[in-house]
């Protein structure tokens, strides 16, 4: 089964634009196979990282690793050695043309030690995700905005269905693989490769107590606090795994909005996993009917929704950190989601239900008093079509994401 992905287009356009492309993200999410299909018709050789004999000799002799590696070259698994990066740079400027090197990581690219440096001005980077809803379902994306939807996907597997199966490709390419076996080997590959490549965990058991400790806070705030007495380590241990989950794609901080206005506004970035099949099966859910009856059944819903927009801002090779924000201020007053771009704030409610009514508005109230032009908002939800609850806001089914 082969699937279309989404950011095959601007990687084309990139490609075209600028001599070294890197695309980063957590592993088995499809970057290899992204880049291996783009160089069908095209002269490009291929080379692996992974191989300890090809990683040596980049790390320690990387000018004769490229003089025996010709541009254009797919480097897959670049931040197992970063020494590459400036020799890369000298290549790139030597030849001045478009598209020479083609780089992967499971490292998002600006926590790579050294990268923004060696290769300033002449990489574009593009974040790739597990599969969204829409390449699954075969059609065209674009990022999501409530002044511009797009038409629903059609129906067909359940919501929770979806979020308990996540969009890992060789999930959905082989739909005899159970997300228990395929999960499990993920972790321990996971631990053994990335992890250890990024820093030493010396309490394996307890870094896997930590990472089923977040997946249970998924779309929460972040508190390092409750996190470390619940793993049983220390605060800075805590930051230091979240930034670890951050910097190899399995999470995502959404930041709070913060203005000049408002004095009393929380500070703590929320978390969300960026597949939810692989939050459900740290979280130990192994059935999607239970979770969708669930306490947690809200948090998980809300996952899947904010990592679908980020998923589709990422497609279309668009930064989101400071576009997407969320707002709670100390009266408890919250708003899910707040898209900010054009000078305008567009709000977003997410609800799991079918029917949220209009109750769902009702922390709108605070949007005037952010200083913003305020734009059309949404809840989106498990309704049957769009439709209008007041003249500026409106119902959006989640098959419109």
């Amino acid at each position: 089964m082969a699937i279309n992905r989404a950011m095959a287009n601007r990687l084309d356009f990139i490609a075209r634009h600028f001599p070294v492309v890197m695309v980063c993200g957590a592993r088995q999410v499809g970057k290899t196979t992204l880049l291996k299909e783009f160089s069908k018709g095209r002269p490009m050789r291929y080379v692996t990282l992974d191989y300890p004999a090809v990683r040596e000799l980049a790390k320690k002799d990387p000018e004769l690793f490229l003089l025996q590696h010709k541009p254009p070259l797919i480097i897959d698994e670049i931040q197992y050695a970063p020494e590459l990066l400036p020799y890369i740079k000298i290549k790139a400027d030597e030849s001045g043309l478009p598209g020479q090197y083609f780089l992967t990581g499971s490292q998002m690219f600006h926590s790579m030690k050294n990268v923004s440096e060696s290769l300033a001005g002449r990489v574009a980077v593009l974040s790739l995700y597990s599969l969204s809803r829409r390449e699954i379902a075969g059609e065209k994306s674009a990022p999501f905005s409530p002044d511009g939807l797009q038409e629903p996907t059609p129906a067909g597997t359940d919501v929770f269905a979806s979020i308990y199966r996540g969009g890992m490709p060789r999930l959905v390419t082989e739909q005899e693989l159970s997300s228990e076996d395929y999960f499990g080997s993920y972790v321990q590959t996971y631990l053994e490769r990335d992890i250890r490549e990024l820093v030493n965990i010396k309490n394996e058991s307890a870094f896997l107590k930590f990472l089923s400790c977040v997946a249970a806070r998924t779309a929460q705030e972040v508190n390092l606090s409750d996190m470390a007495k619940d793993v049983g380590v220390d605060k800075k241990t805590v930051e230091s795994w979240i930034s670890i989950l951050v910097t190899s794609g399995i999470v995502f901080l959404l930041r709070p909005y913060s203005g000049n206005t408002i004095k009393r506004i929380v500070k703590r970035p929320k978390l969300y996993f960026m597949d939810t099949g692989l939050c459900c099966y740290l979280s130990l859910w192994n059935n999607p009917r239970a979770l969708e009856v669930s306490a947690m059944a809200g948090a998980m819903f809300e996952t899947f929704v904010v990592s679908e927009i980020v998923k589709g801002y990422a497609n279309a090779g668009i930064e989101v950190k400071n576009r997407l924000c969320y707002y709670r201020d100390n009266n408890g007053r919250e708003i899910d989601l707040m898209i900010l771009q054009n000078g305008k704030l567009y709000p977003i409610e997410i609800k799991k239900s079918a029917d949220p009514g209009t109750d769902a508005l009702k922390n709108f109230s605070v949007l005037p008093s952010l200083g913003l032009e305020i734009a059309e908002g949404a809840v989106i939800c498990r309704a049957g079509s769009v439709l209008p609850l007041d003249e500026k806001n409106r119902i959006v089914p989640v098959e419109c994401l």
